[in-house]
């Protein structure tokens, strides 16, 4: 079951893994992980031993990476097209020389752009279509740690109020973006006409929160309104309790109880 896949590759890691999840805010919540299917797992293994400067921990078909205030699950499994064109266009992570990153990369196969000088970040494309923003961060002391996820979607100010409500997030802008600021990740938002694509199939697959006290949290929201494509449900064996979601706008969201308890 790809549910129960997904949350094995996820709590089988070691106490010194889960501690990099930071604190949730004060509805319980904070930063999770990124979820990224594909059928060339070898591939992608390479790009994020090098982007992430790490090697992943193996939980039967999944690969999972660590890196501060997130968690990367990459699993084996057909998607529906790139993370560009869907409603989360790309995922952001800070590196300690951004340089020296895209070389590695670059060194190894992958067609990296040549950044400006003294520019903050760039756009790159992973295997399968999956887009990142690398930023530079010389004052990171983890190897690479989560910044943002960035929504493309037509009312960005509709989504920047459902996801402070939702899980309160605190409304913000970054740069010229409306924004929601969340323990371990800044949820951007672009105003994009055409619309988006959901993301449930696509390589970037899900996002994903961890949730103090997740079976009251999900009453709360069944009582607003939110519809829950998987309810919530406790797994005594893992000692871990889950639901998805979709966002309005198409995101499929996972949330979890119990990362930081192993």
């Amino acid at each position: 079951m790809k549910i129960t896949f997904a949350i094995m590759g996820l709590l089988s890691l070691s106490g010194v893994l889960l501690a990099q999840l930071s604190a949730p805010n004060a509805s319980g919540v904070s930063m999770g992980h990124v979820h990224v299917r594909t059928q060339d797992i070898a591939t992608h293994e390479k790009f994020w031993n090098i982007l992430l400067e790490t090697t992943p921990v193996t939980h039967g078909p999944l690969q999972v990476y660590r890196f501060k205030d997130g968690l990367l699950l990459l699993q084996k499994a057909d998607s529906s097209g790139a993370s560009e064109g869907s409603v989360v266009n790309h995922f952001a992570v800070e590196v300690r020389d951004m340089g020296a990153t895209l070389k590695k990369l670059k060194a190894a196969g992958f067609d990296m752009p040549t950044p400006k000088p003294g520019a903050a970040g760039v756009f790159i494309y992973g295997p399968g279509g999956v887009k990142v923003e690398v930023m530079h961060n010389p004052a990171l002391k983890a190897n690479a740690a989560s910044h943002h996820i960035h929504f493309c979607q037509a009312d960005t100010v509709a989504m920047q109020k459902w996801y402070a409500k939702t899980f309160g997030g605190k409304p913000a802008m970054r740069n010229k973006f409306e924004a929601v600021e969340m323990p371990g990740v800044n949820l951007t938002f672009t105003d994009f006409k055409a619309g988006s694509a959901p993301t449930r199939g696509r390589t970037l697959d899900h996002i994903g929160f961890e949730v103090k006290n997740l079976e009251a949290f999900c009453k709360k929201l069944e009582a607003a309104g939110v519809k829950f494509d998987v309810p919530y449900k406790r797994v005594d064996s893992l000692n871990i309790s889950l639901a998805f979601l979709t966002d309005p706008w198409g995101t499929y969201i996972e949330l979890t109880d119990g990362l930081n308890r192993w």
